[in-house]
């Protein structure tokens, strides 16, 4: 046992109160990738067409995801560095703009509490080692690819395929499936909602979801194995019904409803309870 791991198993609340802090931070970047990743893949999407079809392109660049530093999307002033400690910068500039005192989105602090809270629960779930980079790796990613199919319909195949990537990596270790488990995971995840896709579109003439829910749910069959989709599945069309009825009552939004968040919810809560899940499907197993 390494002495840093000693100290966190000695005193959890030293560990979680690191989880806690890492969340905030991470999440403050997990907004920057949120907000700055569509508008970088629309970019790179116009310019392969151009260049495919020899059209003159001439849009600029739009900010990068590391290097370019953040302002204020309505003033387009750039922001100090006190302007971005997460959550707190938000309660000291009372949810405004410093230079033009436009509203600054409540979604900013929310995705990094959010993120702090569910580090620390994923701290206080696996303890201090392997499974809990792991996990905290699975839940940013996560995260993001929640907001960007909220914001835009679409989850990237760069984010979808890096997390079936970490799957099949971490399957090497002791800590997790074997790559046999992951790899059925990962087909039968994609193959089942592959499935459904073309059957319902065979009788209804319609699509009812996008070929990056069928990579999503690879992506967490590569994590889980094949016995625990069922899990997520059921637990991704509960919240699914759950958020459709709240939005009936309210009658507000659109009818068209991404499901890569209710994807992700069923992953994220298989993964940490997918076999108590199991558990209360088939009481008899």
């Amino acid at each position: 046992m390494s002495e840093i791991e000693g100290v966190f198993v000695q005193y959890p609340s030293l560990l979680y109160v690191v989880a806690f802090l890492v969340g905030l931070l991470i999440g403050s970047f997990l907004n920057v990738v949120i907000l700055r990743m569509p508008p970088m893949l629309e970019y790179n999407w116009k310019r392969d067409f151009a260049d495919y079809t020899e059209a003159e392109f001439k849009e600029s660049v739009p900010p990068g995801i590391a290097l370019s530093r953040s302002h204020c999307p309505q003033c387009k002033n750039q922001l100090a560095a006190w302007h971005n400690i997460p959550v707190l910068s938000y309660l000291l500039l009372r949810g405004k703009c410093y230079f033009c005192q436009n509203k600054i989105a409540f979604r900013y602090p929310f995705v990094e509490f959010l993120t702090a809270l569910l580090t620390l629960f994923m701290a206080y779930r696996l303890g201090f080692g392997w499974p809990l980079l792991a996990g905290c790796l699975l839940l940013w990613l996560l995260i993001v690819i929640t907001w960007i199919d909220i914001d835009t319909y679409l989850i990237p195949d760069q984010l979808s395929l890096l997390l079936l990537w970490l799957g099949l990596f971490f399957s090497l270790f002791d800590f997790s499936l074997t790559p046999e488990q992951s790899i059925q995971g990962a087909l039968l995840g994609y193959l089942s909602l592959w499935l459904v896709f073309h059957l319902f579109k065979l009788v209804t003439g319609k699509e009812g979801m996008g070929y990056g829910d069928f990579k999503l749910l690879a992506a967490g069959g590569s994590w889980l194995g094949p016995e625990l989709l069922i899990a997520v599945l059921f637990m991704a069309s509960i919240s699914g019904l759950l958020f459709a009825g709240l939005q009936a009552i309210v009658k507000k939004g659109s009818h068209k409803i991404p499901f890569g968040p209710y994807l992700s919810i069923g992953i994220l809560v298989s993964y940490l309870y997918g076999t108590q899940i199991i558990g209360i499907i088939f009481p008899e197993i």
